[in-house]
């Protein structure tokens, strides 16, 4: 069995917050293996478990706002009697830029207080992370961590989840070492600046059928005008 650890904050007001990607990457897992609210909240957490691609993956969100993560890690450890390296845990990282993904084995906090909390809690560092890039504060840090994404940010947030989800079977799969060098080096597409909008709303790029919608009603887009292309 594969503990996956997403951090974040529980509440309404937390929801869609660049520090609460950590769980949003669980919910795209979760999507995926069709285990939406079949969850149960114990031990401090929010967890899930099941087989998935032949995977036996538990999904684990610490429900001790971010600061006690490590309480409620700890916790589940002891249920589940698993060793560290059967552990991940998956967190936002503004020292990256928006959309890199990191995995590594080891490491101090680097002033992430949900992973300080599960150091502190644990006495070790030796523990795999993978970290999200949610981009530079352009204002204190705690306001940027707790902000939502930017319109450009959010047109390509489906795509980084389902690489970070990518990422996270393959660690299951393969372990830390391998999963960084085929994830490590992943590179979200750029912003399109002329199109922020999501599919399906005004100004934003086509759907998979190739219509995009504009301001004065809907149209195909040709193939040269497809970004995808």
């Amino acid at each position: 069995m594969k503990i996956v650890v997403g951090l974040g904050n529980p509440g309404g007001q937390y929801e869609q917050t660049r520090h609460n990607i950590g769980w949003m990457v669980l919910d795209r897992i979760a999507d995926r293996a069709g285990w939406s609210g079949k969850g149960r909240t114990k031990d401090a957490s929010a967890v899930v478990a099941g087989r998935f691609h032949g995977l036996d993956l538990t999904l684990v969100k610490p429900l001790t706002y971010m600061n006690d993560s490590g309480i409620a890690v700890r916790k589940v450890l002891a249920r589940e009697h698993a060793p560290l390296g059967d552990m991940l845990v998956v967190l936002d990282d503004f020292a990256l830029p928006f959309g890199k993904l990191r995995f590594r084995e080891g490491g101090g906090p680097g002033g992430h207080n949900g992973l300080g909390s599960i150091v502190d809690e644990l006495g070790t560092e030796r523990f795999s992370r993978l970290r999200v890039g949610i981009g530079a504060p352009g204002r204190g840090f705690v306001d940027h961590v707790l902000s939502r994404f930017e319109p450009d940010e959010k047109a390509r947030l489906d795509e980084l989840l389902d690489a970070a989800a990518d990422a996270v079977e393959t660690w299951a799969r393969v372990g830390t070492n391998k999963a960084a060098n085929q994830h490590n080096s992943f590179e979200l597409r750029p912003a399109d600046t002329e199109r922020l909008a999501a599919p399906g709303e005004v100004d934003g790029p086509p759907g998979p059928d190739g219509i995009r919608r504009t301001r004065t009603g809907w149209r195909r887009t040709r193939p040269s005008e497809d970004p995808d292309r």
